[in-house]
Order: C-alpha cells, then structure tokens, then sequence
C-alpha cells in the first residue's frame, strides 16, 4: 500500500511539473517530466546548475528510449541488449520531432533505464523523466534519501525511500554521436566491458594534444 501510494503521489506532482526524488541503482536522483521546460528549469535551478549542463532522461522501457532519439548508431542497440536495465547512459542524436527543451543539448539525449523496480514502476507511469542526481552542484550525490533531502529540501514535491541506492558510482556514459564510441565519464560499467561489445572506445587519452602558443 506504501508503494503504491508513494508511486501514486510521485507521478501526481510530476504530472503538476513539480521535482520528484527517486531512487535508481546507481545513485538518487531527482526528476521531472522531461516535455514540461518549465519543469526542467526548476530542476537546473534546484541543483545551482545552468542550462549547459543539460539533464539526462530516465526511460522504463527500451521502446521508449528509442522513440526519443533519431539514431542508436552502430553500436547503440548492442550496448542496450548487454546492460540495460542497467548503470549505462548513452548519448544520442535526439529525435528532432520532440517538442521539449532539455538545455543546451547541440541536437543530442541522454538516455539510461535503470535497473531499480521502483524507479522503472514509476517511469512506465509518468514516461521519460528528466533526472540528474539528486545533489547541490558540485557536492557528492545522495545515496540515501534523507542525504538528497538535507541538500535539496523543499525544492522537492516527494521523495520516494528506496533504501541505500545500489552503486556508490554513477553510471558510465557512452557518447555514441560519433563514427566511434567515445567515453565520456567512467562509472559502474568498466571501459573493458564495453570494449567487450564495441571493440575500440575513444577515451580522453585519444584526444590530439593541443599545439603549444608560440612566445609572445
């Protein structure tokens, strides 16, 4: 009955455009319906983070992961067949048909499905949320939800107590937009394990050194 309940007054204030605190099996995370702008903006402002630092999307399904972006790339639907549900964000060409506003996203998504029950229950009832972890910029993120409410407060309409989350690290996010997949931050699935699928996976190490300034 609590579960339900919890579910029930979670995607009320969702459907209001309010910020939501979830639990996922990395870290918490708060979220907000993904196609209200306004919504979103509250959640950036929530957080002290700017529109260039734009929220990734939380799906329940893979249905509704693909329905948001325009192309999985070669290698995208591997990587969902291999972990997802799981700790894994890909980085997409979005879907230019949706009408939403994300950030300063240059064209792309950040999809991820997590494997939390209560956090999928809860997606297959509201649809993609916008969520980012549930921290103040710049802090740690909550892995509890009593931490996330000490930094967030009442800026959150409800929080949702799913324990202590499963991960004390974030999940791994793969930028798929390119002919290669390159990694953008290393996380709870290992660099070896995705090179298991995609065999060559770009790191920082890979970028061309910058020239040297001539003197003045």
């Amino acid at each position: 009955m609590e579960r339900t309940r919890g579910i029930a007054e979670a995607f009320s204030a969702v459907r209001r455009g309010e910020l939501i605190v979830l639990p996922t099996d990395t870290v918490y995370g708060v979220g907000v319906d993904a196609f209200m702008p306004p919504a979103v903006t509250a959640l950036l402002d929530a957080k002290g983070r700017g529109r260039e630092m734009p929220p990734p999307v939380l799906v329940g399904s893979v249905r509704a992961a693909t329905a948001l972006v325009d192309d999985l790339g070669t290698y995208g639907q591997d990587l969902i067949d291999e972990f997802w549900p799981g700790a894994l964000t890909l980085v997409c060409r979005a879907n230019p048909n949706l009408m939403w506003d994300l950030g300063e996203t240059k064209g792309t998504v950040a999809i991820r499905m997590p494997m939390h029950e209560l956090a999928v229950e809860l997606l297959k009832e509201t649809g993609p949320l916008a969520v980012s972890s549930a921290n103040l910029s710049g802090r740690p993120a909550a892995r509890t939800v009593d931490e996330a409410e000490k930094m967030l407060g009442d800026s959150v309409a409800v929080y949702l107590d799913g324990g202590t989350s499963g991960h004390a690290d974030p999940s791994t996010i793969i930028d798929l937009t390119g002919p290669v997949p390159r990694l953008l931050r290393a996380g709870a699935v290992s660099e070896d394990k995705i090179r298991g699928v995609v065999g060559v996976l770009l790191t920082e190490e890979d970028e061309p050194e910058k020239p040297a300034e001539p003197p003045p």
